[in-house]
């Protein structure tokens, strides 16, 4: 099983996108929301994952992802009628080697920008962007 630890935050302005060294158009929707085993399909240009994730424990929790072609991805969004949310990434080097995911919601919620961090363990401290409070 592969464990996620990531830290997220609520981002009070708008600094991240001058710093920001990549940015992807993802659209994704959730398939199931049950804490207990969350579903997601995620499209990012020509790419597509299937993600499961478990409840989290803390800051952890399992995480399974599985690259799909883009057109079966388009096909499961048309056939769940599931809402379809879309955003940017903007994606930040943090030292350490680490990367910040700066989330840029276009619909359901216009406006609300999420940044977060993927960490190697729990305990690991986090060093907060500019423009950033804790969520």
């Amino acid at each position: 099983m592969a464990t996620e630890i990531e830290r997220k935050f609520l981002v009070r302005s708008n600094e991240y996108a001058s710093l920001a060294t990549e940015r992807i158009e993802i659209r994704q929707a959730y398939l199931s929301s049950d804490p207990d085993a969350t579903v997601r399909l995620r499209i990012c240009g020509e790419n597509a994952w299937l993600t499961v994730k478990s409840r989290n424990i803390g800051a952890a929790r399992g995480e399974w992802e599985y690259k799909i072609p883009a057109a079966d991805a388009v096909e499961m969004l048309q056939a769940t009628g599931r809402p379809c949310l879309h955003k940017t990434r903007h994606i930040i080097p943090a030292s350490g080697g680490l990367k910040w995911e700066v989330d840029e919601f276009h619909n359901p919620e216009p406006g609300l920008v999420i940044a977060e961090i993927e960490l190697p363990d729990s305990g690991h401290a986090v060093e907060l962007p500019r423009g950033s409070a804790r969520k």
